[in-house]
C-alpha cells in the first residue's frame, strides 16, 4: 500500500472523518463493438459487455490507458503483431487470459485477430485516495468489500443499496470476481456510475490498510455468535460480504476486527448476498442517523 497516504493512528472513536498474473485496471467503449447474438443451436453467442477486438485496437487502448477489465488472447498465438502487443503489455497491470480461438469466436463474429479486450464503462479508483479524502472532509468511512462475488445481478443490487445508504466506496478483487460492466450498471439502476469502485489485487492488504487507518473491518459471517445489531457502526467501518458459493473466505475473516451475523429462525441456512447487504447497510444507516 502507498505509505505516503495519511494514516489515522488514534482511537477509532475519535475518527470522524496489478505478464499473466497482474491486476486489471479499470473506460469507455471504443473500436470493435458490442457482441451478443442469438441463443439457438451451435451459433449461440455469449452475451458480452463492451469489447474491443483486433491486435492494433487493443494496443492503442493500452497505450491510451483505457480502463480494461480483461484481455483475452488466443492460446498459442505467434503472429508478428502479437509480439508488439506482448511488448506493450510488459510490466503493465492487466488481467490476461489465454483461451481457445473458439471462445473468441463466441465473443465476436468480427475479425478479432486472436485478441479481444473487455473494457470497463467506468474508471476504477484508488482506495487510499478515497480514505484520505474522507479524513480531510471529516466524514465517517462507510466502505463495502465484496469477496469473490460472481453474479452481476447481485452486484448491481448491492451497489444500488450501497448508494442509497451512503457507502463511500466498493472494493472488489481483480480475479474470481464480477467487474463493472454495462449490465452491472443497468442492474444497479445507475448506482455504479455514482459510487467509486476500487479493483485491487489483494483484499487482505486492503483490509490491513484500512485497519491501520482507523477503520474497523466487520466480516459478515454465520461463524459467530455476535449479532449485527451489537456492532457499533457509528465508527468508521468497512463491511466484508462473501461470495454466493461459500461466503467470506477464512483468511479475510481472520483479518477482520469483528465478525457479525444476521439472526435467522427458518430452515434455510443463508440469505441471498444482496439481501444480507441490505440488512447490514441499513443497520449502519440506522445507527448513524439516530446517533
Amino acid at each position: 500500500m502507498d505509505q505516503e497516504n495519511k494514516k489515522f493512528s488514534g482511537d477509532r472513536r475519535d475518527y470522524k472523518h496489478w505478464k499473466k498474473d497482474g491486476r486489471s485496471y479499470g473506460g469507455n467503449r471504443s473500436g470493435g463493438g458490442r457482441a451478443g447474438g442469438g441463443r439457438g443451436g451451435n451459433d449461440r453467442r455469449e452475451e458480452m459487455e463492451d469489447i474491443i477486438y483486433g491486435v492494433r485496437a487493443v494496443i492503442e487502448a493500452v497505450r491510451s490507458e483505457r480502463p480494461i477489465n480483461r484481455i483475452f488472447i488466443q492460446r498459442g498465438m505467434q503472429k508478428e503483431l502479437f509480439k508488439e502487443l506482448k511488448e506493450e503489455l510488459a510490466n503493465k497491470k492487466y488481467s490476461l487470459q489465454f483461451v481457445p480461438i473458439e471462445k473468441l469466436d463466441r465473443m465476436t463474429q468480427q475479425n478479432h485477430q486472436g485478441v479481444v479486450a473487455e473494457v470497463s464503462p467506468i474508471q476504477y479508483q484508488n482506495i487510499e485516495n478515497i480514505v484520505t479524502r474522507l479524513f480531510e472532509k471529516g466524514e465517517i468511512a462507510n466502505i463495502l468489500i465484496l469477496d469473490r462475488l460472481t453474479d452481476v445481478r447481485n452486484f448491481g443490487a448491492i451497489a444500488r443499496t450501497a448508494e442509497c445508504t451512503g457507502v463511500h466506496a466498493i472494493v472488489i478483487p481483480d480475479k474470481e470476481s464480477v467487474s463493472v460492466t454495462s449490465d452491472a450498471i443497468k442492474t444497479s439502476a445507475g448506482a455504479l456510475n455514482k459510487i467509486p469502485v476500487c479493483k485491487v489485487q489483494d483484499l487482505s492488504a486492503v483490509i490491513h490498510y484500512l485497519k491501520e487507518s482507523g477503520v474497523q473491518v466487520v466480516a459478515a459471517t454465520e461463524k459467530t455468535d455476535n449479532l449485527v445489531y451489537s456492532v457499533d457502526f457509528t465508527l468508521p467501518t468497512a463491511i466484508i460480504l462473501g461470495s454466493e458459493e461459500d461466503g467470506v473466505s477464512l483468511r479475510l475473516i481472520a483479518d477482520s476486527d469483528l465478525k457479525a451475523k444476521i439472526p435467522m429462525q427458518g430452515m434455510i441456512s443463508s440469505l441471498n448476498v444482496s439481501v444480507s447487504a441490505g440488512i447490514m447497510l441499513y443497520e449502519v444507516l440506522r445507527q448513524r442517523i439516530t446517533e
